[in-house]
């Protein structure tokens, strides 16, 4: 099968919302739009975690010499996201201090409208620090975030209305 490949910077949006009312963690239109939600996209530098993973279980028997195991618990492991400092501006510490609950939600092939590319996990700032360094490069600082239940993974992104009909909006 013939695939577009493409690269996640430029593309993949995220965006931090204080609420979702929906129990299956699956955002509307409206919730991830201002006021609810805030673009970070364009101030991240860097990216880490985001991911569950299986926590199997081994399952010998006596009766081989094979191991074999199980599906577990799933789990996330703690992720984070890397800003750049704004030197004048305090934005986003301020809508990110240690200890704020909302979603972190990943429009992984960008805000288009049905596709099923929209991931959702809710999260706490376990905490937010200055990275400090001598070397040539922008101030930045880390925010280090613990998943709180299981995430909404492959969700569609919700439907806009634009002007062309494409489907297509921004968030």
């Amino acid at each position: 099968m013939a695939q577009q490949r493409f690269m996640r910077r430029g593309i993949t949006k995220i965006l931090w919302l204080k609420s979702i009312a929906s129990a299956d963690l699956i955002p509307t239109r409206a919730e991830i739009s201002t006021p609810n939600a805030t673009d970070l996209t364009e101030a991240i530098s860097d990216v880490d975690g985001w991911s569950l993973t299986n926590e199997a279980i081994e399952t010998p028997d006596m009766a081989s010499t094979f191991t074999p195991s199980i599906p577990g618990n799933d789990k996330a492991d703690n992720s984070s996201l890397t800003f750049y400092e704004d030197q004048f501006h305090d934005d986003m510490e301020m809508l990110l201090p240690k200890g704020a609950t909302g979603y972190v939600v990943f429009l992984r092939k960008g805000d288009i409208s049905g596709s099923k590319s929209m991931d959702a996990f809710p999260a706490q700032v376990a905490s937010r620090t200055a990275q400090y360094n001598a070397g040539n490069e922008a101030a930045k600082f880390q925010a280090v975030f613990t998943i709180t239940s299981p995430p909404t993974l492959d969700a569609p992104v919700p439907s806009a209305a634009t002007a062309t009909g494409t489907g297509k909006g921004a968030a």
